[in-house]
C-alpha cells in the first residue's frame, strides 16, 4: 500500500474537525517523540563532544551506548530525593513542573507534515495537533512561562547560589526574548500571517534574483530572503535556552550549578528534560519559519512526491536535527561569555540591528506596492547593509591605556564596576607615604 497520495486528491478536513481518538493519538505521538528525542540528544551530545575532545563517550549500555541516557534517567528516578532544610516546599516542588509542562505545550502548533491518510483507516488528518491565527505568538507566550519555574526554583531553594542563578536567568530570558520576537516580525511581514501552517505554505514558491541579466533561482525559504533575521534568531535561540556559550544561569565556576544547586532525583531530571525539549522547540520553530518547515530541500524537491505523504516528516526532523547539532557544536568549541558581555550583545547589538532591519524590510514592502521596480535589488542591498552593520559591531574596539593612578592613592575595589581583590603587592596609603617622606627628610 502506497503512503504517497497526490495532494490534489487529499481531502482536507482542516483544524478542529478531527475525531477525539485522532487528537489523542497525535498528543501521544508528540509526547513520545519528545521524550525519545531528549534521550537521543543527550547521547548524541555526549558522543559528538567526546569526538571533538578525542574521547570515546558512552559506548557500554546498548549498541553504540544508545541506552546510556535511559540508564541515567532510571538512576535519577530511583535516586533518593533530598529536601533541603528551610525551603518553601510548595514552590520548591512546583518549580520543575512549571518548567517542564510548557516545554511540551509549545509543540501543539508545530506542523510536522501535510494532510495524510491514517494507515488502515479512511480518515485524513493534518500532521499537526492544531493551528491558530497567532500560533507563533502562542509559542513565545508559552515558552516564556518556563522562566517562572527557573526563578521560583532558585528563590525557593533558600540558597544564595540558586537565587543568583534564577535572577540571571530571568534577565537573560527577557533580554533575548525581545531580540527573538523582533527577528520574527519580518517573517510576519513577508508571509502576511502568524499561523505556522500558512508561513510554511508561503515558503513553498521559489524566488529569483536578477544579477547581470541572469535570473538566479533561490528557494523561497526565509533563511535566504531574510538572512539577517535568521542570524539574529539563531543567536537569540541559543541565549533563550541557557545553552553554552550563554549558560550563565548555571555557570559552574561562579554559581556551582545555579538554580539547580539544591535539586536532586527526578526534580533535577525535569529541569534537564525541559532544557532539551526547549532546544527541540526553538529548532522546530526555526525550521518552520526560516527553512520551509516540512518541505523537501533541493534537489529532493524535484521529486513530485517529496512533499506528500509521510516523507515530509523525515525532512522536518532532519532540518531540526541540524539545528540541534549546531547547539552541540557551539558547546564543544566556544568558551562561556562574561555576563556583562552577554547582556551587551543582546541589548546593544541584537535589538538595535533587529529594529533597523525591520524598518528596511517594511520600507521595501511598502515601496514595492507603490512603485514598479526590481524589489529584489533593494532587498539585497538592505541585507548587505544590515550584515555589514552586524560585522562592524563585532569588531574589537580600540583599547585606550588607562591613566596611571597618582602615587599614594588608596586602592578602590569597585573602580571598574566589579569588585576585585586588592593586588598582591601592597601599595602604601597617602598617610603612610607622608610619614615615610617625613622620616626620609629628617634623616
Amino acid at each position: 500500500m502506497s503512503l504517497v497520495v497526490p495532494m490534489a486528491d487529499v481531502p482536507d478536513a482542516g483544524f478542529g474537525n478531527d475525531p477525539w481518538w485522532v487528537v489523542g493519538i497525535k498528543v501521544l505521538l508528540v509526547f513520545v517523540f519528545l521524550v525519545v528525542l531528549t534521550l537521543f540528544n543527550i547521547w548524541w551530545e555526549r558522543r559528538v563532544v567526546a569526538r571533538m575532545q578525542h574521547r570515546v563517550g558512552p559506548n557500554v549500555h546498548g549498541p553504540f551506548g544508545l541506552l546510556q541516557s535511559l540508564a541515567d534517567g532510571m538512576k535519577l528516578m530511583f535516586k533518593e530525593d533530598l529536601m533541603p532544610k528551610g525551603v518553601d516546599k510548595l514552590v520548591y516542588v512546583a518549580a520543575p513542573v512549571i518548567v517542564s509542562i510548557p516545554a511540551f505545550l509549545t509543540f501543539a502548533v508545530i506542523p510536522f507534515g501535510p494532510t495524510v491518510k491514517i494507515p488502515f483507516t479512511d480518515t485524513y488528518t493534518r500532521l499537526q495537533i492544531t493551528d491558530l491565527p497567532v500560533s507563533v505568538l502562542y509559542v513565545m507566550a508559552i515558552a516564556s512561562i518556563g522562566i517562572y519555574g527557573i526563578v521560583l526554583g532558585g528563590w525557593s531553594s533558600n540558597s544564595t547560589y540558586s537565587l543568583l542563578g534564577g535572577l540571571r536567568s530571568s534577565a537573560q530570558m527577557i533580554s533575548y526574548e525581545v531580540a527573538m520576537g523582533l527577528a520574527l516580525v519580518t517573517v510576519f511581514l513577508f508571509a502576511g500571517s502568524m499561523s505556522t501552517s500558512e508561513i510554511v505554505a508561503a515558503q513553498g514558491s521559489h524566488q529569483s534574483v536578477s544579477l547581470f541579466g541572469a535570473d538566479i533561482p533561490i528557494p523561497g525559504w526565509y533563511a535566504f530572503l531574510l538572512f539577517p533575521s535568521f542570524v539574529i534568531y539563531v543567536i537569540s535561540m541559543v541565549g533563550e535556552t541557557n545553552r553554552a556559550p550563554f549558560d550563565l544561569p548555571e555557570a559552574e565556576g561562579e554559581l556551582v550549578a545555579g538554580f539547580l544547586t539544591e535539586y536532586s532525583s527526578m526534580k533535577y531530571a525535569m529541569f534537564f528534560l525541559a532544557e532539551y525539549i526547549n532546544m527541540a522547540t526553538v529548532s522546530a520553530l526555526a525550521t518552520t519559519l526560516f527553512l520551509g518547515g516540512y518541505r523537501a530541500p533541493w534537489p529532493i524537491s524535484i521529486w513530485d512526491g517529496a512533499n506528500s505523504g509521510y516523507w515530509p516528516v523525515l525532512w522536518f526532523v532532519g532540518k531540526m536535527m541540524c539545528f540541534i547539532f549546531f547547539y552541540i557544536w557551539l558547546r564543544g568549541t566556544l568558551p562561556r561569555l562574561r555576563y556583562d558581555q552577554f547582556m551587551k550583545l543582546g541589548w546593544k547589538i541584537l535589538i538595535p540591528v533587529s529594529l533597523g532591519w525591520i524598518v528596511l524590510v517594511a520600507t521595501v514592502r511598502a515601496v514595492g506596492r507603490e512603485v514598479e521596480f526590481q524589489r529584489n535589488w533593494l532587498l539585497l542591498a538592505a541585507g548587505i547593509v544590515a550584515l555589514i552593520a552586524v560585522i562592524t559591531m563585532f569588531l574589537p574596539q580600540k583599547k585606550t591605556d588607562p591613566e596611571p593612578e597618582p602615587d599614594g592613592a588608596d586602592f578602590d575595589a569597585f573602580a571598574g564596576g566589579f569588585p576585585v581583590p586588592p593586588p598582591l603587592v601592597s601599595t602604601p596609603s597617602a598617610s603612610e607615604a607622608d610619614s615615610r617622606s617625613k622620616e626620609g627628610s629628617r634623616g
